[in-house]
């Protein structure tokens, strides 16, 4: 059972599993022809002079009816999910000051695109670990399902063990307070979402049923935000990685890397 909630209680807490019994879900039936819009409806804050442009002018605050936008507080959730094959608990405002957070949805186990990101996210784990940064993926599936493909190996369609949780979203109540949630469908879009360790949201695509997402873009733009929060007074370009050239968010300034490019 997930439930959104605020209240303080231990990050995670196991119950081992000795036996536990899943048939595979039907592939669902669905339409790989939704499109999704979430339109930003705050602005950059406020102009500052020229020379003396702050962080602030560079950061979008969100609206608070607009959750879950970049720039806001992602929505807190305590949740069973599946580790290391036993039963724990997950409670995202646990992570506050503590790591950042890669928050993917995925619509169904025992599907087709799903198992390949899920496995590729394991996979990079270790990366996502020196970068102090925890993965977890979430579907409206139960823990029991979640258990069993895991437990299913990966030549045959299933996940084999993963080195982060799988958090069971049977109430649709994480999916629905992310904005992912396909409510005549019941299932969740292919949501992602970086939060920092603020507890903002800082970074969020949202791809339709049949688009797989990319290990390599989330991690560069994981970097990316580490850096520029690190370093406030510049921005990162286009494609930009660890080792290239940032710039400085200033008319004059900003010609140093165009002029180098």
């Amino acid at each position: 059972m997930a439930s959104v909630t605020s209240s303080p209680t231990t990050l995670i807490s196991s119950t081992r599993v000795f036996t536990a019994k899943s048939s595979s879900l039907p592939s669902p039936s669905v339409s790989f022809l939704r499109t999704v819009s979430s339109p930003l409806r705050s602005g950059f804050a406020q102009r500052s002079p020229l020379g003396s442009i702050s962080r602030r002018s560079f950061a979008v605050k969100a609206q608070t009816d607009d959750l879950p936008l970049v720039g806001n507080k992602a929505p807190d959730f305590e949740a069973e999910a599946v580790f290391d094959q036993e039963f724990i608990k997950v409670k995202l405002s646990e992570y506050i000051g503590k790591k950042y957070v890669i928050l993917f949805f995925y619509p169904l186990d025992f599907t087709f695109v799903c198992p390949t990101e899920i496995t590729a996210f394991s996979d990079r784990y270790a990366e996502f670990e020196k970068l102090n940064t925890e993965v977890l993926g979430v579907s409206v599936d139960s823990v029991f399902s979640h258990l069993a493909w895991v437990q299913t190996d990966r030549k045959s369609g299933g996940l084999g063990d993963l080195n982060y949780p799988l958090v069971s979203d049977v109430t649709k109540s994480i999916s629905k307070s992310f904005g992912v949630l396909i409510h005549d469908q019941g299932i969740a879009l292919r949501g992602l979402f970086i939060i920092d360790k603020e507890g903002v949201i800082q970074h969020s695509t949202i791809n339709n049923l049949g688009i797989g997402r990319s290990v390599d873009e989330t991690m560069r733009t994981l970097q990316a935000l580490q850096y520029i929060q690190e370093n406030p007074d510049e921005v990162c370009p286009a494609g930009w990685k660890p080792g290239e050239k940032s710039m400085k968010p200033d008319p004059k300034l900003s010609k140093e890397y165009f002029s180098a490019i």
